[in-house]
């Protein structure tokens, strides 16, 4: 995980992180080519939205403009670096996919210099073979030319070999010639079977792992191959009208309904059309919400007790409530003391649940409530060591960052609690130099943080700790290299982490950005760790040239993930099966500019994604006053739904 740039000190006019107006010729575009390099961009068709104008200014939201099939890259031309995509919070940073390293590079998947010496080539060539010259054997495939089967003596001196001499030479070339001929065989057969998955469906696939046969640990998904992935944009959402950088963080999905936090409301939207089947008017904006739900449909929600004023310009957050997503009904709402903060209201910072109990923290204390009545179920122990709740994750059980100590010298301790009493079940000590720890799991219990500052590259992962929750015992710490896996974990949050997924007793995390086997682009795999042994696993899925992926989520044993496309193409949902890690394409998108341009404009780090049986939303976690004329194209929600 690379160091991504810094942002400046004093964040862009237009609120804390708004995106500003890149070079004209859209992001990661060459800038001033040679005479005879790309030439100027082509405009863009029609907006399929129907909401854009046909040409939209230069420098307009997206993805460079493609070259012509004839042009050659520049060699040596200067490269911009790429402007960030939207939704990012903390100034300038790439989107997810985009190149790394130093120096700037151009836009994900573009393009790049050619390598001095090397042929040059137009676009759609094949990668690395020179003008002219057709493949090898098997596209793609370099083989060695097959072995010469031996040949029979020739004459000397005018000696004839014995009848019983020809016999055996005359067998020995036909097992050479059986056995070369079946090596040859099954090399092309394999070839084959390479060149129709990479073209079926029109997409680029990745490759999977080692076919390891059977079934996952944690059995079959859900999630069926359809019999034609390509989708459709079903519904956009605009974004909300601010003043200053506002928090929209929830989305779930029912049976029913996609349901979205808006601007001091939540919102359901129906998945085929986004047209409102309800909405729940909030005192003020949603701070904090769960990323879990009961299995009918009820989750929680942290809200702020009014909406900003000249008085009060940013209210608190000290209400927690309890959302019905089916019926649309906030269920209740309230707020709650603790006996460090007086007759004041408790700020909250995560909310989360587990079962039918509803747990917050933050740093002036926490809470545990009901999920259907609100009654309070318990509050953390004050201690004279200045311990408390950082936070909890919830899910299949409940667990609790807890700090301790002093602020130069901090204890954390991550224990399993019991969800009705907040009893605690075990206790883990994390190792010191740890200030921050996020839950990635709570059953099993796996545990991600930054230990020392030694991740480098703001990730918030140098290490993942397994641990026993009935025991507290550590099973085993996985090293996370940040110059080798891309997961991420906000520091400061307990239930943050994203890009990863806990399944099968492993740990999925995927890889950082690095060079593909094509000329042009970036590529990344998915692969996994034992949480047992704490070794990596056999598990490998490749994104494929150009592409780079990241978990969403599990279904069963399976992993359903998202390939984040280059500039010519549109994203793509598979699911890799848990123990084959054979991949299956479930959606792949629209590769026109526009609509392109709003899906890559959702990166990981600050959207979230949303998959279910056919229908995918990406939506915004933080909007911000609007600033520059991209930002007319920037949407709240953006969906995809296949047939």
């Amino acid at each position: 995980m690379t160091q991504p740039p810094q942002p400046p000190n004093d964040p862009p006019q237009g609120g804390f992180g708004a995106p500003q107006d890149p070079p004209p010729g859209g992001f990661g575009a060459p800038q001033d080519p040679p005479p005879g390099g790309f030439g100027t961009p082509t405009p863009p068709p029609a907006d399929p939205f129907g909401k854009q104008p046909a040409t939209p200014p230069a420098g307009g939201f997206g993805a460079p403009t493609p070259p012509p099939a004839d042009a050659q890259p520049p060699a040596g031309a200067p490269q911009q670096q790429p402007a960030p995509g939207y939704g990012y919070p903390q100034g300038p940073q790439p989107g997810y996919g985009y190149p790394q390293n130093q120096p700037p590079q151009p836009g994900y998947g573009y393009p790049q210099a050619p390598v001095p010496g090397q042929p040059q080539q137009g676009y759609g060539f094949p990668q690395g073979m020179p003008p002219g010259q057709p493949p090898l054997q098997g596209y793609g495939y370099q083989t060695t030319p097959m072995q010469q089967p031996p040949q029979p003596p020739q004459n000397n001196g005018g000696k004839k070999l014995s009848t019983q001499m020809q016999i055996i030479v005359a067998a020995s070339v036909a097992v050479v010639l059986i056995v070369a001929g079946g090596i040859w065989y099954s090399s092309s057969g394999d070839d084959d079977k390479k060149d129709q998955a990479s073209s079926s469906s029109g997409a680029t696939e990745g490759k999977g792992g080692e076919n390891k046969g059977g079934a996952a640990p944690d059995g079959a998904g859900t999630e069926k191959a359809p019999a034609d992935p390509k989708s459709k944009v079903a519904f956009q959402v605009p974004l909300p009208k601010v003043t200053d950088v506002t928090k929209v963080e929830g989305s779930w999905l029912t049976d029913k309904a996609y349901v979205k936090t808006g601007l001091n409301e939540i919102v359901a939207y129906d998945p085929a059309k986004g047209t409102k089947l309800w909405s729940i008017p909030l005192a003020g904006q949603v701070c904090a919400a769960s990323r879990h739900m009961s299995k009918d449909f009820k989750t929680a929600i942290a809200f702020e007790q009014s909406k900003p004023s000249k008085a009060t310009k940013y209210p608190p957050c000290n209400q927690i409530g309890a959302i019905d997503l089916k019926t649309g009904k906030l269920m209740w709402s309230k707020s709650v003391t603790a006996a460090t903060s007086g007759d004041a209201a408790v700020r909250f910072a995560e909310v989360t649940l587990s079962g039918t109990t509803v747990a917050a923290g933050g740093s002036e204390g926490g809470a545990a409530f009901d999920l259907n009545t609100g009654a309070e179920r318990w509050k953390p122990k004050t201690s004279t060591d200045g311990c408390y709740d950082m936070g909890y994750g919830g899910g299949e059980a409940l667990a609790v960052v807890r700090k301790c100590g002093t602020y130069d010298d901090p204890q954390l301790v991550i224990q399993a609690l019991n969800p009705t009493t907040g009893a605690p079940l075990s206790s883990y000590k994390m190792p010191p130099g740890v200030d921050y720890a996020s839950i990635v799991s709570t059953k099993p219990l796996v545990v991600a943080a930054d230990v020392g500052d030694t991740a480098g590259d703001g990730s918030g992962v140098s290490d993942f700790f397994s641990i026993d929750a009935s025991t507290g015992k550590l099973l085993t710490r996985i090293a996370a290299d940040g110059e080798k896996y891309a997961a991420r974990c906000a520091s400061t949050e307990v239930e943050s982490c994203s890009q990863l997924a806990v399944g099968n007793n492993r740990i999925y995390v995927p890889t950082e950005d690095h060079e593909g086997s094509g000329e042009y682009g970036d590529t990344n795999e998915i692969v996994s760790f034992d949480l047992t042994t704490g070794k990596p696993t056999s598990d490998r899925a490749d994104a494929g040239d150009r592409y780079t992926m990241f978990p969403i989520r599990m279904d069963g044993g399976d992993i359903i993930a998202y390939r984040f496309p280059p500039y010519d193409k549109g994203g793509q949902v598979v699911s890799i099966d848990g123990a084959t890690f054979k991949q299956t394409v479930l959606m792949e998108n629209p590769s026109d500019e526009s609509i392109r341009d709003a899906e890559t404009s959702f990166t990981p780090d600050y959207s979230e994604f949303r998959y279910s049986d056919g229908h995918l939303y990406l939506s915004s976690t933080m909007v911000s006053k609007p600033n520059g004329s991209l930002d007319a194209s920037r949407r709240l929600v953006v969906s995809f739904s296949r047939p």
